[in-house]
């Protein structure tokens, strides 16, 4: 059997959405490795979605289940910067 193609959708929607936020935290570019921390607290945050092709949960969802998605990843990664901040020496501590 053959599973390779087998992923967790949301691990390329979260990666890119910490990537986008993390240009509005100075204090973040300075401490990169601090984004995969706020990627892994992030992703513990959102609903785990496995899938065999990008497009199937796309498909399979409505319009309303995929911004519910956004929505859900944009207030994971939001919390978790805040996190990550707060508990790391950029974070002013």
């Amino acid at each position: 059997m053959d599973f390779s193609t087998v992923h967790n959708v949301q691990e390329k929607q979260v990666f890119e959405a910490v990537a986008e936020v993390a240009s509005l935290h100075p204090e973040l570019r300075k401490a990169p490795d601090l984004l995969a921390d706020v990627a892994c607290i992030a992703l513990n945050r959102v609903q785990t979605r496995y899938i065999r092709n990008d497009l199937d949960f796309a498909f399979y969802q409505t319009e309303t289940e995929l911004l519910e998605n956004d929505r859900q990843i944009a207030a994971a990664v939001e919390y978790a910067i805040g996190l990550v901040l707060q508990r790391s020496a950029v974070g002013g501590r």
